[in-house]
């Protein structure tokens, strides 16, 4: 059974920094591509960064370019997410989430951690 567990989320002020963890255990593909979504209340699902299993490919929503670095340890079966100058926007429940490959499509996901929630306070 796959589990993807996140943690690192909390509140903090505009302007601040956080790091998102998500561990996997269990056996999820041969090669998995990795993304962080976000939701915010009322709002859709949205992907905010995705990585490759080991090609380097990573993506970036616009409104988080510059700001957010996407990484994973495959030794440590662990992805994160480094979100630095965080605005009030960026307040969101976070998922992150496994695919077969490198995508960037929301439904090629197909194992979803339980959410950590990230407030920024303006």
């Amino acid at each position: 059974q796959v589990q993807l567990v996140e943690s690192g989320g909390g509140l903090v002020q505009a302007g601040g920094s956080l790091r998102l963890s998500c561990a996997a255990s269990g056996r999820t593909f041969s090669s998995p591509g990795m993304g962080w979504f976000r939701q915010a209340p009322g709002k859709e699902r949205e992907l905010v960064a995705a990585i490759s299993w080991s090609e380097g490919y990573t993506y970036y929503v616009d409104s988080v370019k510059g700001r957010f670095t996407i990484s994973r340890d495959n030794a440590k079966n662990t992805v994160y997410l480094q979100m630095n100058s965080l605005k009030s926007e960026d307040t969101a429940v976070y998922y992150c989430a496994a695919a077969p490959g490198r995508t960037t499509i929301r439904y090629e996901y197909r194992y979803w951690g339980q959410g950590t929630q990230v407030t920024v306070s303006s």
